[in-house]
């Protein structure tokens, strides 16, 4: 096969990738103005071309690596590990690092710079981290990798996605047929069309009549704005800006940020390199970070805040029948719209609720994956990986559940004329009120660092599955260490935002217990190490 080949399956994995590419991009669009104050000519100026010299070098490399790979293997199915903006940090970065930033000088362009601080430091974890996780990969049972992919699959993925169909039905129930149509049911369209590309299509025409059954989707005015940002924005060096902040104390003031972020983006990449080797692509682990770790470097030294990551859903992707040829097509065409300020238009053109149904298929097949590529009797395993992302989506919703009523709150107080400074958050009424519907104060610590968590219980889980207690205690071990680095179930409540506490023994509890846990496995183990016959399920 040529490289440029392009095969249907390609154009299908370009529509989905891109609707997912563009969904990060005008996420970070309108939080980088609606919190940070940027304004929109700075962030289609320098922010966007940043991000698309990044997202473009991952892409075109990924796309190479598998046309290597199908070259080597004889192979002409291999699909491309799929790449773009990392959607946690991108939250984290903003909410916990460039908004306080803002709201403390007022100056965009301070958030701006602690924000290429923060991707930069990520950037450098995320390089020297792809020579120790390949170890970490050939150490970790596939359940575990798998079933945290799975988690944020069904929480932050499907659930979102799926909730968002139920809200405009009219609009989105006959996009998500056409993808079930012809990725489950294998039904073909006519003159060969691939399905997402039907299914956008489709979704584009029910959202442009929405204005007649009563739920607009096209907000007013959106063409002629988007219009308004045309024009060529060369990528911007932003190397002296980054000195200005690059300094030591500067990096203590945000490491509780910067360090989970770096960590949980190189342990998402290694889950996702597994998941495609579930899949049937073997690509290698070191290779494969470091260009990420590159891309989110060289974005960042061209004025991005945000790293990049290997996307979740590979085997998605693959489902569909894409290759290699649809990363290329993403990353050029992610450029041209980034480059040429096209950004607008297509928001004010491709409704999120048009093109969101393959990114629900592609969050159903990555859930489904981490039960059908382990082994039968590892099933309860791969379930209790999935709590701790239930955990952190329950988290997010109590977040906007506050945000929420703070806002109204904050209203009415100005209507009654009534001056104040304080704000209605989680930090007032703790997390072990009575009153409280659910523990808050467990699911909280269940969320925090909830990547590593859940590798952490579904591995015990693993082991005590197979009999073999000495690795459920050493991944206990493993538990005792994180909690006691502060890098899972240690949190701090700053009004709504909840910060990892990253500090040694901040929540002593956690270390203790899994302590006493491990001793509960090790103990296990040498009463029982006569027993040669694992339990077979």
């Amino acid at each position: 096969m040529n490289y440029f080949t392009i095969t249907r399956g390609d154009v299908d994995g370009f529509f989905g990738l891109m609707v997912d590419n563009l969904i990060q991009l005008l996420v970070l669009t309108g939080l980088c103005v609606g919190l940070c104050g940027f304004p929109i000519a700075f962030v289609t100026a320098v922010v966007l071309p940043g991000a698309a010299i990044s997202l473009l070098i991952g892409n075109l490399f990924y796309s190479w690596q598998a046309y290597k790979l199908g070259i080597r293997t004889g192979r002409t199915d291999v699909t491309a590990l799929p790449y773009g903006i990392n959607t946690v940090s991108l939250f984290a970065f903003v909410l916990f690092i460039m908004f306080p930033v803002y709201q403390a000088t007022n100056d965009y362009k301070a958030a701006w710079k602690a924000g290429l601080l923060a991707s930069f430091a990520s950037g450098l974890i995320e390089l020297f981290g792809s020579f120790v996780a390949d170890r970490i990969r050939k150490a970790t049972p596939r359940a575990a990798l798998l079933s945290a992919l799975a988690g944020i699959a069904i929480t932050f993925i499907s659930m979102d996605f799926l909730l968002k169909t139920f809200e405009y039905p009219l609009v989105a129930f006959l996009p998500l047929g056409i993808i079930l149509l012809q990725y489950f049911g294998k039904v073909k369209f006519p003159f060969g069309l691939p399905g997402g590309f039907v299914s956008i299509l489709i979704g584009i025409a029910l959202a442009f009549f929405s204005k007649y059954l009563g739920t607009p989707i096209f907000v007013e005015g959106g063409l002629e704005k988007g219009v308004a940002t045309i024009g060529f924005y060369l990528p911007v060096l932003s190397i002296i800006d980054l000195w200005d902040v690059l300094s030591l104390t500067n990096l203590k003031l945000y490491l509780a940020v910067i360090l989970p972020m770096g960590i949980f983006n190189v342990i998402g990449s290694l889950q996702n390199i597994e998941s495609a080797e579930a899949s049937g692509d073997h690509f290698d682990t070191k290779s494969s970070l470091l260009a990420n770790g590159i891309g989110t470097l060289v974005g960042t030294l061209f004025g991005s805040p945000f790293p990049t990551t290997i996307y979740i859903g590979h085997p998605g992707w693959k489902g569909l029948g894409a290759k290699h040829g649809y990363s290329v097509l993403n990353g050029i065409f992610i450029t041209i719209v980034c480059l040429f300020g096209l950004m607008g238009i297509l928001q004010a053109l491709i409704p999120i609720e048009a093109g969101m149904a393959i990114v629900l298929w592609i969050g159903i097949v990555i859930a489904a994956q981490a039960f059908q590529a382990t082994p039968k009797n590892h099933a309860p395993a791969v379930v209790v990986g999935l709590l701790p992302a239930l955990a952190g989506w329950a988290v997010l919703i109590f977040q906007s559940t506050f945000f929420y009523l703070d806002g109204k709150l904050q209203s009415l107080l100005k209507e009654l004329g009534v001056k104040t400074s304080h704000h209605f958050s989680l930090s007032d009424i703790g997390t072990h009120e009575p009153f409280l519907p659910y523990a808050l104060g467990g699911v909280i610590a269940l969320s925090q660092g909830f990547l590593l968590s859940s590798m952490v219980w579904a591995a015990i889980v693993v082991f005590l599955l197979e009999g073999e207690f000495l690795k459920s205690a050493l991944w206990s071990a493993v538990g005792m260490l994180l909690a006691a680095l502060g890098l899972i179930h240690s949190y701090k409540l700053v009004g709504n935002a909840i910060l990892n506490e990253f500090s040694p023994f901040q929540n002593w509890q956690f270390p203790l217990a899994y302590f006493l846990l491990t001793a509960l496995f090790l103990l296990t183990h040498f009463l029982t190490r006569k027993q040669t016959t694992p339990n077979q399920g």
